[in-house]
């Protein structure tokens, strides 16, 4: 399949380990703001096609998840997963011809309480 971001200067070209219908969203802080559902992809199975320049990272906690979003309109692009480092989410609204509305329901998993937050401090923001 194909991803794009919003203003196209990121493509990702993937193969999706289970399909559409596995798609899910997670509770912690950061996702539950981003809202995105994702669905997964082997490491070896997702390649930027373009704009790999154009792609920017966030991290924080336990640092861990690598956040990739587009630098230029903000689109998430695709995540390097916590429960599995050999996988990535990929944000299913950037999927070429994919609504993520047509497959709502889409479950939540619980990652408030991911097991490895219970054996990190997470550092403190401080403002600038």
């Amino acid at each position: 399949m194909k991803a794009t971001c919003h203003c196209g200067a990121v493509v990702l070209e993937v193969t999706l380990i289970d399909g559409l219908r596995a798609a899910q969203r997670c509770n912690c802080s950061f996702c539950r703001r981003r809202a995105a559902p994702a669905v997964v992809a082997r490491k070896q199975d997702l390649t930027v096609v373009k704009g790999e320049s154009a792609l920017t990272l966030y991290q924080w906690g336990t640092q861990t998840a690598r956040h990739h979003f587009c630098k230029f309109c903000g689109i998430y692009m695709f995540h390097n997963q916590r429960a599995n480092p050999d996988h990535v989410g990929v944000n299913m609204g950037a999927l070429e011809g994919v609504n993520p509305a047509d497959f709502e329901p889409i479950r939540w998993s619980d990652g408030v309480n991911h097991p490895s937050d219970r054996q990190t401090v997470k550092p403190e923001l401080k403002p600038e």
